[in-house]
C-alpha cells in the first residue's frame, strides 16, 4: 500500500497542469511548477482528507488520467499477448486497465498524510523524445520512496508510460499478472477478471 500511495501521490501532483504546446516546459519543470499547487489543493480540500472517493475520483480524472498514455501502458503490460487480441479486445483490455488504474488512485490519494515531493533534474538533450524524471516522496515518518517516471513525448504532450517505485516497474508487475491469467483463461478470461476486479472497487468505495 506504501508504494501505491506514493504513485498516486506523485502521479497527482506530477500530472496536473496543462500547458498550450506553446508554453511546454521541460518535463521535470513542469513536475516541479505544479507539484505546490496540486498538493495544496489536496491539503485544503477536507472532503478529499476526510476519503471523499466521488471528489478524489474527479480529481484523478481531470488531473492524472490525460498525461498517462494507457494504451501504451496496457500493451507493455500484456507483451507478446498484446498482439494476439482482437480489435475489439483491446479496446476493452485499455478500458478497464484504465479503470483498474483509476480507481487504485483514487483509493489511494485518501492515504495522503502530508509526504513532500522533490524532483531530481532530468538530463535531456535537445530534440528527445523519451526520458526518465525521477522524484522522491520523502514521509513524516518512515523511508523516502524513489518513484521514476518514463514519459515519451507526443502531439499531445509528454505522457507517461510507465512507472517505477523503488526500481519496481508498474507494467513489468502487471505483465506477470495479465500473463498468468491470459495462460489459464485466454484474453476474455482477462477481460473478465479486471471487469470483474473493477466492480470490486467501486461497491467498496459505495460501502464506504
Amino acid at each position: 500500500m506504501k508504494q501505491i500511495i506514493a504513485m498516486a501521490l506523485c502521479a497527482g501532483a506530477l500530472w496536473a497542469g496543462q500547458l498550450p504546446a506553446s508554453e511546454a516546459l521541460a518535463p521535470d519543470v513542469l513536475a516541479k511548477s505544479v507539484t505546490d499547487e496540486v498538493l495544496a489543493i489536496v491539503r485544503a480540500d477536507k472532503d478529499i482528507q476526510a476519503g471523499n472517493q466521488r471528489k478524489v475520483h474527479d480529481l484523478v480524472e481531470s488531473r492524472v488520467v490525460p498525461h498517462f498514455n494507457f494504451v501504451r501502458m496496457t500493451q507493455l503490460a500484456m507483451g507478446r499477448n498484446w498482439r494476439n487480441a482482437k480489435a475489439d479486445q483491446q479496446r476493452r483490455l485499455v478500458e478497464e486497465f484504465r479503470q483498474l488504474l483509476v480507481r487504485t488512485y483514487t483509493s489511494a490519494f485518501t492515504q495522503y498524510r502530508n509526504q513532500t515531493i522533490e524532483y531530481r533534474r532530468t538530463r535531456m538533450a535537445a530534440g528527445d523524445t523519451d526520458v526518465v524524471v525521477q522524484s522522491l516522496i520523502k514521509q513524516p515518518s518512515g523511508q523516502p520512496v524513489a518513484v521514476d517516471y518514463a514519459m515519451e513525448k507526443t502531439g499531445n504532450g509528454w505522457k507517461v508510460y510507465n512507472v517505477k517505485i523503488e526500481g519496481v516497474s508498474l507494467v513489468e508487475n502487471y505483465r506477470n499478472t495479465f500473463n498468468t491469467e491470459v495462460q489459464k483463461s485466454g484474453i476474455d478470461g482477462l477481460i473478465k477478471s479486471l471487469a470483474d476486479k473493477n466492480r470490486m472497487l467501486v461497491q467498496q468505495a459505495q460501502s464506504r
